[in-house]
Protein backbone atom coordinates (compact mmCIF):
# COMPACT_ATOMS: atom_id res chain seq x y z
CA UNK A 1 0.00 0.00 0.00
CA UNK A 2 1.28 3.49 -0.90
CA UNK A 3 1.45 6.82 1.64
CA UNK A 4 -1.13 9.03 0.45
CA UNK A 5 0.10 12.57 -0.76
CA UNK A 6 -1.03 14.86 1.61
CA UNK A 7 -0.85 18.79 1.15
CA UNK A 8 1.51 20.30 3.44
CA UNK A 9 1.29 23.69 5.68
CA UNK A 10 4.10 25.13 6.71
CA UNK A 11 4.38 26.14 10.05
CA UNK A 12 6.56 28.42 12.70
CA UNK A 13 8.04 25.58 14.62
CA UNK A 14 12.13 25.17 15.57
CA UNK A 15 11.14 21.10 15.07
CA UNK A 16 8.26 20.90 12.97
CA UNK A 17 8.83 22.52 9.67
CA UNK A 18 5.18 21.31 8.17
CA UNK A 19 1.99 19.25 8.53
CA UNK A 20 -1.05 18.22 6.63
CA UNK A 21 -3.80 15.84 7.47
CA UNK A 22 -5.53 13.52 4.98
CA UNK A 23 -9.09 12.82 6.75
CA UNK A 24 -9.90 9.87 4.50
CA UNK A 25 -6.94 7.55 5.22
CA UNK A 26 -6.78 9.67 9.13
CA UNK A 27 -3.14 10.34 8.25
CA UNK A 28 -1.25 12.94 10.29
CA UNK A 29 1.82 14.42 7.95
CA UNK A 30 4.89 15.55 10.14
CA UNK A 31 7.73 16.98 8.25
CA UNK A 32 10.25 17.58 10.73
CA UNK A 33 12.85 20.81 9.94
CA UNK A 34 15.70 18.16 10.17
CA UNK A 35 14.48 16.61 6.87
CA UNK A 36 12.65 13.81 8.40
CA UNK A 37 8.64 13.22 7.27
CA UNK A 38 6.58 10.67 9.35
CA UNK A 39 2.70 9.72 8.70
CA UNK A 40 1.07 9.12 11.53
CA UNK A 41 -1.68 6.29 10.90
CA UNK A 42 -5.93 6.49 12.47
CA UNK A 43 -5.47 10.36 14.07
CA UNK A 44 -8.98 11.86 14.39
CA UNK A 45 -9.94 14.62 12.56
CA UNK A 46 -10.21 16.06 16.09
CA UNK A 47 -6.73 15.74 17.31
CA UNK A 48 -5.75 16.75 13.81
CA UNK A 49 -7.28 20.27 13.69
CA UNK A 50 -6.01 20.78 17.74
CA UNK A 51 -2.26 19.94 16.27
CA UNK A 52 -2.81 22.75 13.59
CA UNK A 53 -4.63 25.23 16.16
CA UNK A 54 -2.11 24.85 18.29
CA UNK A 55 -0.08 27.28 20.19
CA UNK A 56 2.92 25.25 20.28
CA UNK A 57 2.42 22.45 17.45
CA UNK A 58 6.12 21.23 19.00
CA UNK A 59 4.75 20.59 22.32
CA UNK A 60 1.34 19.15 21.11
CA UNK A 61 3.20 16.81 18.76
CA UNK A 62 5.35 15.91 21.98
CA UNK A 63 2.11 15.01 24.23
CA UNK A 64 -0.66 14.02 22.08
CA UNK A 65 0.96 12.56 18.49
CA UNK A 66 4.23 11.07 19.31
CA UNK A 67 3.52 8.14 21.63
CA UNK A 68 -0.04 8.10 20.79
CA UNK A 69 -0.20 6.97 17.28
CA UNK A 70 1.63 4.46 15.08
CA UNK A 71 3.85 5.53 12.07
CA UNK A 72 5.87 5.42 8.97
CA UNK A 73 8.96 7.02 8.03
CA UNK A 74 8.39 7.89 4.27
CA UNK A 75 10.97 10.23 3.91
CA UNK A 76 14.25 9.95 6.63
CA UNK A 77 16.55 12.32 7.89
CA UNK A 78 18.86 13.78 5.89
CA UNK A 79 22.34 12.83 7.47
CA UNK A 80 24.53 16.08 8.36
Amino acid sequence: MSAPTIPMTVCKSSNIAAHGYDPASRTLAVQFSNGGLYHYHEVPAEVAASFAQAESVGKFFSTQVRSQFKHTAIQQLTPN
